[in-house]
């Protein structure tokens, strides 16, 4: 159910989602437009014991697989605008992913905010990242950083 309840949740925020954590408890106007990162496609990944039984769950509330390899132990599904991973043995907790160069159909639309940009932009923010891409490459590549609460989040280029 937990799960469930961060999916709904995190999916209605995407729209919006700008990285700022700067304290707003005085601050009534929200993140302009020009602030945003355009972070690309947003899915949660979900770390599950298994595979099987989590793709029959997700079926059961209307997902269907779009992607992925159930014999390398990871699928993608999608219901709606909402786009899940269910990813066995390859991380211990769930993720917030976010996929530059990828739109939530499968397309690679022509014009995207390269992760070397969003890097930068993160940095410029302030803020930490636990893992870096190399700026001096081109192509795929992948950062990770965690949010206040402990929540893993990454931005996964896949070309």
């Amino acid at each position: 159910m937990k799960n469930i309840l961060a999916i709904v949740v995190i999916a209605a925020l995407t729209s919006c989602i700008a990285i700022d954590q700067t304290d707003h408890s005085d601050d009534v106007n929200l993140t302009s437009r020009s602030q945003t990162m355009e972070l690309g496609t947003f899915s949660i990944s979900l770390a599950v014991a298994d595979l099987s039984a989590s793709r029959t769950f997700y079926a059961q509330l209307g997902f269907t697989v779009i992607g992925g390899e159930a014999a390398q132990n990871w699928l993608i599904l999608q219901n709606g605008d909402a786009t899940i991973g269910l990813f066995h043995g390859m991380f211990e907790k769930n993720i917030m992913t976010f996929n530059p160069g990828w739109s939530r159909t499968g397309d690679h639309p022509d014009e995207f905010t390269d992760i070397r940009e969003i890097q930068q932009r993160i940095k410029q923010q302030g803020l930490t990242l636990t893992s870096e891409t190399d700026e001096s490459t081109t192509g795929p590549a992948s950062l990770t950083l965690v949010d206040p609460d402990g929540n893993a989040i990454l931005i996964d280029q896949h070309r």
